[in-house]
């Protein structure tokens, strides 16, 4: 029970963060660099979701398997 919570957890985090990603990538064509969307990326806490989702579905998937 406690894997399933954990995979359904990251998946909302990794789902929560994709979005959040592919909606900065709108400030591309509004005339930011790519050094500079990549700066701003890093200082939005909310942008860390994908890679914490991502690494509690893996937790879920291989610390507990059954």
């Amino acid at each position: 029970m406690l894997s399933i919570f954990l995979f359904l957890l990251g998946f909302g985090l990794a789902v929560a963060g994709g979005v959040v990603l592919i909606t900065y990538m709108n400030f591309i064509p509004a005339g930011l660099a790519w050094a500079e969307f990549f700066t701003y990326i890093f200082t939005r806490p909310e942008c860390y979701f994908l890679p914490i989702g991502f690494i509690l579905m893996i937790i879920a998937l291989y610390r507990y398997p059954n």
